[in-house]
């Protein structure tokens, strides 16, 4: 990830919770059923046991405040954390590297990162896993999933409530390629709009 593309999650925070809901910019944007996937994602979530989770790339804790047991919330953002922060029950939040994680090896049951690996490069992504894997026995990837009419691979212009214009690398994901990039795993959501795979 770039720093203009870090900048951008920074400065994106106060309206980022719009994407999931559908308001602000994206109230007209024509997304058929994507409130419903939503739930389905956010139960899906509620759903997993409790265990020891590692949310890298939290955001706003959006999806984090769903998941069960003890829960760390890392991003890179301190404007997203501020978020989270006052979002979650018990915060225990940790400001740092995504591709760089300040944890001894096998320290979490499961690491969960949503919508953060879809935004790393090749390399990014495989230095990600290495750490991810370092760090907890499991790992569930929750992404964009690939649709016909969207390029697999692009650099996207994203613009913010200021009219500020931002370019961010996206990468779309089938379940079966998520699995394939994984080496293995096991689909939990195939949707139109969200894949969800664990490993």
């Amino acid at each position: 990830m770039t720093i203009a593309e870090r900048a951008y999650y920074e400065q994106r925070a106060p309206e980022y919770d719009d994407w999931y809901r559908g308001t602000g910019l994206y109230a007209a944007r024509p997304r058929p059923g994507w409130h419903e996937e939503v739930e389905r994602l956010v139960s899906l979530i509620s759903s997993l046991p409790a265990r020891t989770w590692l949310d890298v790339a939290c955001g706003t804790g959006f999806l984090t405040r769903h998941l069960q047991g003890t829960v760390i919330a890392l991003d890179q953002s301190a404007a997203m954390l501020h978020i989270t922060r006052r979002r979650l029950p018990q915060p225990r939040i940790v400001q740092g590297d995504g591709l760089n994680l300040p944890f001894r090896s096998n320290r979490f049951a499961c690491l969960v990162a949503g919508h953060f690996y879809g935004h790393l490069r090749e390399p990014e992504r495989a230095r990600f896993l290495a750490e991810a894997r370092r760090v907890a026995s499991g790992l569930l990837i929750v992404d964009a999933a690939w649709r016909a009419e969207v390029e697999l691979e692009q650099v996207q212009e994203r613009v913010l409530n200021d009219g500020s214009r931002h370019a961010v690398y996206k990468r779309y994901f089938t379940p079966e390629q998520l699995i394939a990039e994984l080496g293995h795993g096991m689909v939990l959501h195939a949707g139109r709009w969200f894949v969800a795979v664990s490993a």
